[in-house]
């Protein structure tokens, strides 16, 4: 990047911000900013005056201090005054120059720009699909541009743009907030299940919007020429050069950056290029992740309210209990019950009592030992050590017995094939098992132009096609099945 001059030089506007007396100056520019607003351009500086000192904070404030704030806003060259003259009737008034003041253009810029800055973290952002069916329907717009004149097609690359840059700077927010710690805090706590499901329903719905649009999109940028977007170029900073500039003067070659690097921005945000994934591809599995984080937080609070109430609230209502008992005796009553009985543990012994008698307490009973195995997925049990154990004969035995079946199987379909030649329209009554294979075969060579195929154990066949609306009835015991007459034939040697 080139610096020139202006891009090196301070900007003066901005020092009200930070330097000794700001928490003067500020409200001061705040005060004309919003007076602006309602079209008062011009204040008095008597006004000013009177403006800050219904301000507790500046009960102090005198009107000498007012003129020197002014003096100094102006200096840096964010006020513009005129003398005004209008009730002027002697020449001592005239010497005394009273102003107006008002904010100058760079100013409301950055006052703007720190009113943004301010509500930064309180306005809500949001994700719209429309802003991606707008981008969609302007960019279906591209041929239609080589016939419009240069306004238009200034007005369509504005439109364009401004709606690329919303859905950016949308997005980047919206995502910001759902993975703040604030938002992170919120979705562990139970009163989000309350908002979860309209928060993945409207994320959902903007996923379906880029689904929808993004790929579209991509084949238009794709199919795009690069005569067309030339042209779109040249018809632009034409329009950008004609426009008069009071402060500054605007080089061609910077106009022509800023629109074609626009222009790659937004294509490098839809179309992949250079093995690298697009920027909508990103979106669109932050997206997705994000809705995945919410179902997992939202089921682990399920979780925790099934397992039972806190434990703390619990104690508190026993306790409430504890206190209405009318005395000592009910009270124990009521902690048999709740101490006693509640979620008992049974263990189960496979033994025989020694006797049956009533009589006979627990602890007189022989013994049981139980083994508890944890329930946790990373137990596991000891395995019995052993040496290792000849199988070879094994082995041998279920090869054999492997190959004997494939030979039974191989000569079971042979003998379905005569004189090199399967004719579906011939075959008797098959098993299932020889259908699937007959018909793999057929779908083998029918995936080929030229209807070749090759079996399992290497024999070359190709396939002939029946007469025009020849069929034949294959028959298996599961059923019947209807088909064009194929034929297969196969090389020699089988």
């Amino acid at each position: 990047m080139k610096t020139n001059e202006t891009l090196r030089k301070p900007m003066l506007e901005a020092k009200y911000l930070n330097v000794e007396n700001t928490d003067r100056y500020r409200p001061i520019i705040r005060l004309f900013y919003l007076k602006s607003e309602k079209l008062k351009y011009w204040i008095y500086q008597e006004e000013v005056y009177e403006e800050l000192k219904e301000d507790p904070y500046f009960r102090d404030y005198t009107p000498e201090q007012c003129q020197q704030d002014l003096n100094a806003l102006v200096s840096w060259g964010n006020l513009i005054t005129m003398q005004d003259t209008r009730k002027v009737s002697t020449i001592e008034e005239f010497k005394n120059k009273k102003f107006r003041y008002q904010l100058s253009e760079a100013t409301v810029e950055i006052e703007r720009m720190v009113i943004r800055v301010e509500n930064l973290f309180i306005e809500s952002s949001s994700l719209e699909p429309t802003l991606l069916e707008r981008i969609r329907i302007n960019l279906g717009k591209v041929p239609e541009m080589q016939n419009k004149d240069r306004e238009k097609i200034y007005t369509w690359w504005n439109d364009l743009n401004n709606d690329f840059i919303r859905l950016n700077q949308n997005y980047q927010d919206y995502m910001r907030e759902l993975s703040s710690v604030k938002a992170e805090e919120m979705m562990k706590s139970r009163e989000f299940l309350v908002f979860k499901d309209r928060l993945i329903e409207y994320l959902r719905n903007f996923v379906k919007g880029l689904q929808a649009n993004a790929s579209v999109i991509e084949q238009i940028l794709r199919e795009t020429e690069e005569e067309q977007i030339t042209r779109i170029y040249n018809e632009v900073t034409e329009y950008e050069l004609s426009i008069p500039r009071m402060d500054m003067e605007i080089s061609r070659q910077v106009i022509e950056d800023k629109i074609k690097g626009r222009w790659q921005s937004l294509k490098e945000w839809f179309v992949a290029e250079d093995g690298k994934e697009s920027e909508a591809v990103k979106v669109f599995d932050n997206t997705n992740e994000i809705i995945r984080k919410i179902t997992r937080y939202a089921a682990r609070i399920s979780e925790l309210s099934n397992s039972g109430s806190n434990r703390r609230e619990e104690y508190h209502k026993l306790a409430v209990m504890f206190s209405k008992c009318r005395d000592m005796k009910e009270a124990h009553r009521l902690a048999a019950a709740v101490f006693g009985i509640e979620k008992p543990l049974h263990l189960k012994g496979l033994s025989e009592r020694s006797t049956e008698s009533i009589n006979s307490g627990v602890f007189e009973e022989t013994p049981h030992m139980v083994t508890v195995i944890p329930r946790i997925r990373t137990y596991k049990e000891k395995a019995a050590r052993s040496g290792i154990t000849d199988r070879t004969k094994e082995k041998e035995e279920t090869r054999l017995a492997t190959i004997q079946k494939l030979e039974e199987e191989r000569r079971l379909l042979k003998s379905y094939i005569k004189n090199n030649c399967l004719e579906f329209a011939a075959l008797p009554e098959i098993e299932p098992h020889v259908r699937d294979v007959f018909l793999g075969w057929l779908s083998k060579a029918l995936e080929n132009k030229n209807l070749r195929g090759k079996t399992e154990d290497g024999q070359v066949y190709w396939l002939e096609q029946p007469d025009e609306g020849q069929t034949c009835i294959v028959r298996s015991p599961d059923g019947i099945l209807e088909m064009p007459a194929y034929t297969i034939r196969f090389e020699e040697g089988l």
